[in-house]
Parts: C-alpha cells; structure tokens; sequence
C-alpha cells in the first residue's frame, strides 16, 4: 500500500506501537488520513481510512484508496467549495 501512494501522496510508513498510539503520533503531526492494514486486509483486500478532524473511520478496498485520498485532498475541490 505505501509503495503505491508514495508516488501520489507525501507518506508516511509507521509500525511501531498500538494502532491507537500510531494515530495520535500522527495527528500530532498533522497527517489529515492514516490508513491502516490489519487481519482484515488478509481476508477480504480491506483497509481502515481514519479522518484526523473528525476521527470518522471507513473501510474501503484497498483498490479504492488512492481516489478516495486524492479526492480528499484535491484543493481545486477545497477551493470550489468556498468560492
């Protein structure tokens, strides 16, 4: 998963700690998405994308994570929405 959006995204690789420890380091730092791989992603190519401002959480395929971030972070979208 990271080698797939390192091209697209600034990134992050992080596994150290307890995943709850993971996610308050990188808010700390002001990571607005954390995606996390877990057994789950095992079994059914699922992964968690975590929101750091509203700390809503949401599983997606892991296909389906690159768009979803992208469009999250696309300022052109960010910038019609305020004009």
């Amino acid at each position: 998963m990271y080698d797939k959006l390192k091209f697209h995204f600034l990134c992050q690789y992080d596994e150290k700690d307890a995943v709850g420890r993971r996610y308050r380091r990188q808010d700390a730092i002001g990571t607005p998405y954390c995606v996390t791989i877990d057994f789950e992603t095992l079994e059914n190519d699922t992964v968690t994308i975590r929101e750091r401002d509203s700390m809503q959480q949401q599983r997606v395929h892991i296909s389906e994570v690159a768009g979803i971030v992208g469009e999250k972070v696309d300022m052109r979208k960010l910038l019609e929405s305020i004009a």
